[in-house]
């Protein structure tokens, strides 16, 4: 998909996301350190509320294929929680994790096979669809991580947009980007946090570069993902890690430019 193709998407997205309401404009608030089963079942109601599905009905046909109508959206299974890489962990912050909840997606199925996660946070007021990102990642790879080192935790390096699944003292890849930059066997936790910290550690925010807006520092949810737009800042947890609404074209713009496309 071009660099134009893919920010119309995220703008077609971005106006049906618009259409719930107070949803979009909700504020964000810390996110839970563990998603609990309220938390899941809070996600999954917000997911499968007449608003929400009426606007995936309106995302799924969005290319033309189907009509609003004939697209049908259904919510398959659980949410699952996503996770992504914690600025505490590459800071160094003693007993922090290598990952922070950042949301639960829920999956979105249309009648003609079309795939979608529904991001849904903790906001000022209550658990609220945030965001639709197209295709499934985060049901994969959080299978994947399952099969690959049970009970660990699964997780994003969205600069990268590299998924990893850690246990214990290990770190193991899930995608080809996670692969390159710890190798198919993975690496210790140590070791990855001296990548990470190598990498990040003077890009943090409250940072100098971060305060300065380079291009390629931090990032937050929903970069490289066409059709995926944040609508606030919600799905970054305490906000830290997200540019907020209307960032999600610069996100897409960066990932497209570093990757030469």
């Amino acid at each position: 998909m071009t660099l134009r193709a893919s920010a119309a998407a995220a703008v077609l997205a971005a106006a049906a996301l618009l259409s719930l309401g107070g949803q979009a404009s909700a504020s964000p608030v810390p996110q839970p350190r563990a998603a609990t089963a309220e938390h899941r079942a809070a996600a999954h109601e917000a997911a499968t509320a007449p608003g929400t599905l009426a606007t995936l009905s309106r995302f799924f046909a969005r290319e033309g294929r189907l009509s609003a109508a004939d697209t049908r959206p259904r919510i398959e299974g659980e949410a699952v929680p996503v996770h992504y890489l914690s600025p505490d962990f590459v800071a160094g912050k003693a007993g922090a994790p290598v990952a922070r909840l950042e949301f639960l997606a829920s999956e979105a199925v249309s009648a003609d096979g079309q795939k979608a996660a529904l991001w849904t946070a903790r906001t000022e007021a209550g658990w609220q669809v945030v965001n639709i990102a197209t295709g499934d990642d985060e049901f994969r790879y959080a299978r994947l991580g399952e099969r690959k080192l049970p009970g660990g935790t699964v997780f994003r390096e969205p600069q990268t947009d590299a998924w990893y699944v850690a246990r214990g003292d290990r770190v193991l890849p899930l995608d080809e980007d996670a692969a390159g930059a710890v190798g198919e066997r993975g690496t210790t936790l140590a070791g990855y946090r001296a990548r990470v910290t190598t990498l990040y550690g003077d890009k943090l925010p409250g940072s100098a570069y971060a305060e300065r807006g380079v291009a390629g520092g931090f990032d937050g949810p929903g970069g490289g993902r066409a059709g995926g737009v944040p609508a606030v800042a919600a799905a970054g947890g305490a906000g830290a890690l997200a540019l907020g609404a209307g960032g999600a074209v610069v996100l897409l713009r960066r990932r497209r430019t570093a990757a030469g496309g």
